[in-house]
């Protein structure tokens, strides 16, 4: 038997006591700010054949200009390029430009190069997973302790380049490390000295603090930097063309995820769980963000949709085991979810019965889609991946119900880890990925090996930052286990040193992360695991200040509104 579900049950026998006159937990969680909004996108034209024509116009402009500028230059219309969301237009030609550049400059500079150039050429080459670029490239910066010379730090564009190159650093590289210390120092600095920057750089400056690119989620990094990109437009390297396909582009997109979510809220307003289970959180189109967050490109629309409707189905199976379901309902549920039966329904509380349906259909549905190509199979990942996390979400209520929480952070870790979803969430989006790409191999090397490295680094990013930042709201819902609590009572240390210490262990996740992105390939292909790098920007954007998914109305809606209703304008 599970020792968690043995010392639980010895809880239960001590306490002399059963849960059956337990009153039901309620978080309060806010109404959707949303409600049936994006239903009047059902019938919105994806189609504008004048800005498509013009779209083609511009693209082979600029295709012109990346391809005859000087490579210096050329390094600046990339970075500007893949910062506006047009990467995806021109992928061969800037991977075959960075080849070139990673065979002359891998681990040397130019003497003529400026601090910008050298750490935006390691950004770029890093980026695209050239594996062999060394911090060798920053030796004419760095003085005889290792450290950046003091003589960049008047050198704000140069600091700026360098500070968003460093959230790429892997394991061991000292300097990076410093440098992510060094540059935020003077950054700050800076941008606090009136007047000291143009307005432009201020901005920038500013935005980069408080978002890195690299973990930034590239849709919202893309419409923000319209404005920024327009503010330069004055400089040299500035384009009203490239500017103008940017916009074009993004509107198109959006037209395209405004009608999917259209579709989706239907089927979300179809299964009412709004009235009928009123005490979850009603957030499908903060869950359609998270998806768009993942992959935005028509040809995810698969991915995208059962991500989000798999997002919403266990956000309610997370509120039932969380705040509401008593614990003999909870045994129930979790059994019946293991034997995945339709039979297995007659069990269950009304309230739940209404979930399990819903669970049952949905996935019956996708399997459906999947059989479309001949990968039926596939949704084995799906159901395996959802009856483990019910099978943690049970020992987390046991934990509560039997007030016999985890004595050691390790302890709460083996099943914090799976309840963060993220090996689920990401499952959801590789499964019904085209052949080409999601292979079984892949799918077996990520879902069934448990020393998949970038797997383990999503659960440690998922669990942490969650907890993170919303462990005071659980602690008011009468659950005293978290990461933070855990290590404080068992380190006996403040809640700030133990935030200090998962904040580390938040950094060593992400050098986890970018180390496997720059390994030769392998079972798993790189579009695999960029989508996995996107589900964790997104997570980083989500949960950067507080729970933004729970408390979407107030975090997300800005994000939601730039992306999903207001076009940019041209």
């Amino acid at each position: 038997m599970d020792p968690l579900l043995v010392s639980a049950s010895q809880a239960q026998t001590q306490n002399g006591s059963s849960t059956a006159d337990v009153e039901r937990r309620s978080a309060n969680f806010s109404p959707s700010v949303w409600g049936e909004y994006f239903l009047a996108y059902a019938s919105v034209e994806t189609a504008d054949i004048q800005a498509d024509k013009r779209v083609k116009e511009l693209k082979e402009e600029v295709k012109r200009v990346l391809l005859s500028s000087p490579p210096s230059q050329r390094l600046d219309l990339i970075d500007y390029i893949q910062r506006l969301g047009l990467s995806h237009h021109f992928e061969d030609e800037i991977h075959q430009f960075l080849q070139q550049i990673h065979n002359q400059y891998s681990s040397a500079s130019s003497d003529d190069d400026d601090l910008h150039t050298v750490a935006l050429r390691f950004r770029l080459l890093r980026q695209e997973g050239f594996n062999k670029v060394s911090c060798d490239m920053f030796n004419k910066f760095i003085d005889v302790d290792g450290n950046l010379k003091e003589s960049c730090v008047a050198d704000v564009p140069g600091l700026l380049s360098l500070y968003e190159t460093a959230h790429l650093r892997k394991h061991g590289e000292d300097f990076l490390d410093r440098a992510v210390s060094f540059t935020t120092t003077h950054l700050e600095s800076a941008v606090a000295a009136p007047g000291r920057l143009s307005p432009p750089l201020s901005n920038q400056v500013a935005h980069a603090l408080y978002q890195p690119l690299w973990k930034g989620n590239p849709r919202i990094e893309a419409r923000h930097y319209l404005s920024s990109y327009q503010e330069l437009n004055s400089g040299p390297h500035f384009s009203q063309s490239l500017l103008t396909f940017a916009k074009l582009d993004f509107n198109f997109f959006q037209r395209i995820h405004q009608k999917e979510l259209s579709e989706i809220t239907r089927w979300w307003k179809e299964l009412d769980f709004v009235n009928k289970l009123p005490f979850a959180r009603d957030r499908i189109v903060e869950c359609y963000f998270w998806s768009l967050g993942v992959c935005f490109e028509p040809k995810y629309r698969l991915p995208r949709e059962t991500l989000c409707k798999i997002l919403g189905l266990l956000t309610m199976i997370d509120d039932t085991f969380d705040t509401y379901g008593k614990l003999d309902e909870l045994e129930l549920f979790t059994e019946a979810i293991q034997r995945w039966d339709l039979s297995a329904m007659d069990s269950l509380p009304d309230y739940m019965k209404i979930i399990y349906e819903a669970v049952l259909n949905a996935y019956t549905e996708i399997e459906a889609e999947l059989a479309k190509e001949g990968n039926s199979y596939r949704i084995a990942y799906l159901v395996e991946g959802t009856q483990c996390l019910v099978r943690a979400y049970m020992k987390e209520a046991k934990w509560y119900h039997l007030k016999c929480t985890p004595k050691t952070y390790d302890e709460y870790m083996r099943v914090g880890l799976i309840t963060s979803g993220m090996f689920l969430v990401e499952a959801a989006v590789i499964v019904p990925l085209a052949g080409e790409i999601s292979t079984r191999d892949s799918l077996e090397s990520l879902f069934r090996d448990p020393n998949n490295k970038i797997v383990y680094a999503s659960n440690i990013l998922g669990r942490l930052l969650n907890d993170i930042r919303s462990h005071k709201h659980a602690q008011k819902r009468g659950n005293d286990f978290s990461a933070i609590q855990c290590y404080m009572k068992e380190h006996y240390v403040t809640e700030e040193e133990a935030l200090i210490e998962l904040n580390k262990q938040v950094n060593d996740a992400w050098k986890d992360v970018n180390e496997v992105l720059l390994q030769p390939p392998t079972t798993v292909p790189r579009p695999i695991l960029l989508l996995c790098l996107n589900l964790l920007r997104v997570t980083d954007v989500i949960y950067k200040n507080d729970d933004g998914y729970t408390n979407g109305g107030v975090v997300l809606k800005d994000y939601i509104t730039s992306l999903l209703v207001e076009p940019a304008p041209m």
